[in-house]
């Protein structure tokens, strides 16, 4: 036998002694071995093992909302009230509306809104607002930056938001917001001194606002159409 035959041999030999161990250790399939879990499946994420309570497993969206779409309006407004009804008769048009998603979408866009108006940040404000309210934020901002004026801002947060009024016209939703948020601002001239609000106290900011969106368009954001302060 030469040395090539007598090496192909040798390994042969320990492909086999390999394949045995290796098959001690690792069983036979038996055809009902469960599939491996994808731990970014949603189905799979419920089946993962909590270890040490460090993992909280969250709800798939969707469970409860089948049995009973409305559950989020309901806990809302009461039910039989116009705002469950127009919430409702919104949600029957747009099934993909959701109430908390909504209202976190607005927390996020009014604080956006409110620093970019103080900042005079005219292309993140065209991305929020419709062409008119846009135009009165742009007029606003003109105005004070032909004066010299210079605005600082520090939002501090919302301390509360709700649904007061809501409608759906053709493809056209719209929903109205009463928040009340706290701000510290000033106003200064030219020459920096504070002609208006307070550079060190926190002020409280009650707005009406509503936002529309065509539920048609792909673009799902949702843009602000018309502001007012409550006094």
């Amino acid at each position: 036998m030469g040395s090539s035959d007598f090496i192909t041999l040798f390994f042969l030999v320990a492909a086999v002694l390999i394949f045995l161990q290796l098959r001690s250790v690792l069983g036979r399939r038996t055809g009902n071995e469960k599939p491996p879990i994808d731990p970014y499946s949603p189905r799979d994420a419920a089946k993962t093992p909590v270890e040490d309570n460090k993992v909280v497993t969250l709800p798939r969206r969707g469970d409860a909302d089948e049995e009973n779409p409305f559950a989020e309006i309901d806990a809302m407004a009461p039910a039989g009230s116009a705002l469950n009804d127009s919430l409702r008769e919104l949600t029957k048009s747009d099934p993909s509306f959701r109430p908390k998603e909504f209202l976190n979408g607005a927390r996020m866009a009014y604080e956006m809104i409110v620093m970019a108006f103080a900042d005079g940040d005219r292309k993140s404000l065209k991305n929020l607002l419709s062409k008119e309210v846009y135009e009165g934020f742009d007029a606003a901002i003109s105005e004070r930056e032909s004066r010299g004026e210079v605005v600082k801002s520090t939002f501090v947060g919302i301390e509360k938001i709700d649904i007061t009024h809501a409608s759906i016209r053709s493809s056209e939703e719209q929903i109205t917001l009463r928040i009340v948020s706290q701000l510290i601002s000033a106003t200064y001239d030219k020459d920096g001194k504070v002609i208006d609000g307070d550079a060190e106290s926190v002020s409280e900011v009650d707005d009406i606002w509503t936002f529309s969106r065509d539920i048609r368009s792909r673009d799902p954001n949702w843009k602000l159409i018309a502001t007012e302060s409550e006094q």
